[in-house]
C-alpha cells in the first residue's frame, strides 16, 4: 500500500465569491482521501502557508494574471511542503519544496508545471524563505533594483511598508543610500519601521493625516514611490512627486474589498507636468531570473541587513482569518499559517 492511500487532506475550498471582506461561510473545510500519485508527481505535506494581499483578488470572478479560484476549488496561495512520497526523479523524500500549495494539509502535485514548485535548501527558517526569500521580497528587489533604478541620494516614498514587500523594499532603498519614508498603520509597526528597520521617517495612517504628514515629511519631493495601497495614499503622494519621478505599482490593497471600483487619482496631471512615470509590475515577470535577487537577499540576511517579522498562526482552520488579518492590519511583516 503507498502513503497516498492512507492519507487524509484537510483543505479549505471556495464555496461562494466574497463580497466585501471574506468570511468564514465563504469557504468549506472538507476532508478527502488523497488517490495513489501518477508518474512524476510528488506528494508534499504542508508545513506553512502563505498569506498576501493579492489572494483575495483570486477570489473574484474576474480576469487577472491568474485565472480566478473557481468554486469547490483549493484555495491558492503559496506554501512549503516536505515531500513524502515521490514518482518523480527529480524530488526525493525528504526534500522542501516552495510552490502553489494551497490552503490544505497536503498537496499533491506535478512540480514542474508551469516552473511553479522549487526546491528549498535549509539554509534559512522556512518562514524566512516565505518572507524575504519568498515572492514578497523577490517583488521588492526587482521593484526597486531594477523597475526603480534606486541610487544613492534619492526621496523614496513606500506605502504598506510595514508589510512583507513593503519593509524590504523600503530596506533596500536604505541600503543604496536613500532618504525613505514609510507609510503603516498603528504606533507598534511605525516603531519598528524607524527604529530597527532604519527609516528615516514613519507616517501613521492610522492616527494622522497622510496628506498633511507628506507636506511636512516630505518637503524635497518624492523621486521614486514603491505603493502597496492605491486609493487616497496613491492620491496624496503625487501631489509631491518630483522631476522625472517614478511610482511603481505593486499593489492597491486599499480596493481590493471595495464592492465598487475606487475613484482614480485625480491629480494624474502631476505626471505630465512633473514628466514622472507611472507602472505597474509583477513579480511572475521576474521569476525567470529570480536566483540573482535571491542571491543579494540572502548575503543582506546574512549580514543582518534587512530586519524581517513574521506573524504565524497555528492550525489549517484559520487560513480564512488568516487572510483577512492582511486588510485588518492586525498583522506585522509575512502573515503565515503553520500546520
Amino acid at each position: 500500500m503507498t502513503i497516498s492511500n492512507e492519507i487524509i487532506n484537510k483543505k479549505w475550498v471556495l464555496k461562494e465569491r466574497p463580497e466585501g471582506m471574506a468570511k468564514k461561510s465563504d469557504f468549506d473545510l472538507l476532508e478527502e482521501e488523497i488517490s495513489e500519485l501518477s508518474e512524476n508527481e510528488i506528494m508534499l505535506k504542508n508545513k506553512y502557508i502563505s498569506f498576501d494581499p493579492t489572494q483575495r483578488g483570486w477570489l473574484n470572478d474576474a480576469p487577472g494574471y491568474l485565472p480566478p479560484v473557481q468554486i469547490d476549488e483549493v484555495v491558492r496561495a503559496m506554501g512549503v511542503g516536505e515531500v513524502i512520497e515521490s514518482k518523480n526523479d527529480n524530488y526525493q523524500v525528504g526534500d522542501l519544496v516552495i510552490g502553489f500549495a494551497g490552503w490544505q494539509t497536503y498537496c499533491k502535485t506535478t512540480p514542474d508545471e508551469a516552473g511553479r514548485f522549487r526546491k528549498l535548501d535549509d539554509k534559512f527558517p522556512i518562514p524566512t524563505s516565505l518572507n524575504v526569500l519568498g515572492a514578497t521580497g523577490i517583488t521588492a528587489y526587482y521593484g526597486m533594483v531594477e523597475l526603480g533604478q534606486v541610487q544613492e541620494g534619492m526621496n523614496v516614498l513606500v506605502s504598506g511598508a510595514a508589510g512583507a514587500t513593503g519593509s524590504v523594499a523600503a530596506q533596500i532603498a536604505k541600503i543604496n543610500g536613500c532618504h525613505v519614508i514609510g507609510i503603516a498603520g498603528g504606533e507598534t509597526k511605525c516603531n519598528w519601521l524607524k527604529n530597527d528597520c532604519g527609516l528615516d521617517e514613519v507616517i501613521d495612517y492610522k492616527n494622522s493625516n497622510v496628506a498633511e504628514e507628506l507636506k511636512a515629511k516630505a518637503k524635497d519631493g518624492i523621486d521614486l514611490f514603491f505603493d502597496n495601497v492605491g486609493g487616497e495614499v496613491l492620491e496624496s503622494s503625487l501631489n509631491h512627486i518630483n522631476l522625472n519621478a517614478k511610482i511603481l505599482l505593486c499593489g492597491g490593497i486599499s480596493g481590493y474589498n471595495s464592492t465598487e471600483p475606487l475613484p482614480g487619482p485625480r491629480n494624474l496631471m502631476n505626471l505630465v507636468i512633473r514628466r514622472a512615470t507611472m507602472e505597474g509590475f509583477l513579480v511572475m515577470d521576474y521569476l525567470s531570473k529570480a536566483q540573482k535577487a535571491l542571491e543579494q537577499l540572502e548575503e543582506y540576511l546574512e549580514n543582518d541587513k534587512i530586519k524581517h517579522q513574521e506573524d504565524i498562526l497555528v492550525g489549517i482552520e484559520n487560513c480564512p482569518d488568516a487572510l483577512n488579518r492582511l486588510f485588518t492590519g492586525q498583522n506585522i511583516g509575512k502573515q503565515l499559517v503553520e500546520l
